[in-house]
């Protein structure tokens, strides 16, 4: 089953704060981030993977050698099937409590 995946504000506001900083540093590493973040958000449209998220309700899929986490959550449509919606990227080190998305 193919599922529609759509990116939230919050999630893109992330990934904007990542590329950005690792850019003013290596413009192309910043690239490759952006594409395997991205890439590993567009597969979850083919196959969920990852674990039961911190915040009810979501799941967490790591971004493979990378050390970002895709939280997203499986929402259905009104005209049936699911979307996949990412929800935040976030860097596997920043604190994050049970129940609440880092500031």
């Amino acid at each position: 089953m193919t599922r529609e995946v759509s990116w939230s504000a919050d999630a893109a506001e992330d990934i904007v704060g990542i590329i950005d900083y690792i850019a003013a540093d290596n413009p192309v590493a910043a690239r490759k981030v952006l594409a395997a973040i991205r890439s590993a958000g567009e597969g979850l449209a083919f196959m969920l993977t990852g674990r039961p998220g911190r915040v009810t309700g979501t799941y967490e899929k790591i971004v493979r050698g990378l050390p970002y986490i895709i939280a997203y959550a499986i929402r259905p449509l009104p005209a049936g099937g699911e979307v996949v919606a990412i929800l935040r990227v976030i860097h596997g080190a920043r604190n994050w409590p049970e129940e609440k998305w880092p500031e």
